[in-house]
């Protein structure tokens, strides 16, 4: 009798686990990496109201050699919003009604999700909540992006042991990506991918090495340049990395980690060679530690869109915490 009741504890134990593993299932949000779905009637989207949302939603992103969407934008009309279109990761909902509204709701029809509704009584009025609210909502569905990379990150990662000891940090990337090049400050890793290759740089400068905040762009190009120079070559003499000086590189005052940091976006090349991509460099003020700690991400793919590799680099970097 003990035996039979055990086994139905177990059977139910087991039937709860896996209604629950099915009801998770049925709540994961879809879409691809920076994907945005606009649910709106065709003839909104073909006035001045899409031209708004693919003006803020689909801007050139910043740093890119060429021009690559925020987001990838698939519209919708409002009667397909059910069923697994509800489910999309990013919904933007415009209505045009009586109501003048906007609202932002979180894991609503899936997890995670951001869904932004926005309503109004005329076309002038939905394009002012659009104009005044565009940051917030690129902002929080970046985050959102950044967020699922990273836990898709988590399922295979390396030893983190090697960033601990050397740096005193813990940083998650993923196991696909190899040490190439190791000094006593310094680390090169680096992916192989189908059309080129993807890299990170950890690195530390003195913290004297940004003097003023309005001389950071440049001390911050110094650095990389001479980081470069030193470690990452080509195949032909004389080559090595450099900012490219025809791009002007993007600066951006932000946090991570908890600690203060510069993002620089533009472009590399290596001089007297051919190659160029783009980058993404954090470098973050560590003033426990008497130092600048640079994570830089950069990758070469000349034949394919870089947005979404670029969006993986800056997501492992985003992972930093400090010991």
């Amino acid at each position: 009798m003990k035996k039979l009741l055990l086994l139905v504890i177990i059977a139910a134990f087991s039937f709860s686990c896996t209604q629950k593993e099915v009801k998770n299932s049925d709540k994961q949000s879809i879409g691809n990496t920076n994907s945005l779905a606009v649910f709106i009637d065709d003839k909104l989207w073909i006035g001045e109201i899409g031209d708004t949302i693919r003006k803020k939603f689909a801007a050139p992103v910043d740093g890119l050699p060429q021009e690559e969407p925020l987001f990838t934008i698939n519209q919708y009309p409002l009667h397909a919003f059910e069923g697994s279109l509800a489910k999309n990761r990013n919904i933007l909902y415009i209505k045009k009604e009586a109501r003048n509204d906007f609202d932002i709701s979180e894991n609503q029809y899936a997890v995670p999700q951001n869904l932004i509704r926005i309503s109004g009584n005329s076309t002038a009025s939905i394009i002012d909540r659009l104009e005044k609210n565009a940051a917030e909502i690129i902002a929080r569905m970046q985050k959102t992006e950044i967020e699922v990379t990273q836990k898709e990150t988590q399922i295979s990662l390396m030893d983190g042991k090697k960033f601990k000891n050397k740096f005193n940090i813990s940083l998650q990337v993923p196991k696909n990506y190899k040490v190439v090049l190791e000094k006593d400050k310094f680390l090169w890793l680096k992916k192989e991918i189908q059309s080129g290759n993807s890299s990170i740089l950890i690195y530390q400068v003195p913290l004297h090495s940004i003097r003023k905040s309005d001389e950071a762009i440049n001390n911050i190009v110094k650095s990389r340049d001479s980081i470069g120079g030193l470690y990452i070559h080509g195949t032909t003499e004389n080559s090595q990395m450099v900012t490219e000086d025809s791009y002007s590189p993007y600066l951006l005052n932000t946090t991570i980690g908890g600690l203060k940091a510069y993002q620089t976006k533009g472009n590399w090349e290596l001089r007297n060679d051919t190659m160029s991509g783009p980058f993404i460099n954090y470098s973050i003020i560590d003033p426990k530690n008497n130092r600048i700690l640079v994570v830089e991400g950069f990758c070469y793919a000349p034949s394919t869109p870089q947005r979404d590799l670029m969006h993986e680099l800056e997501s492992i970097i985003k992972s930093i915490s400090f010991l």
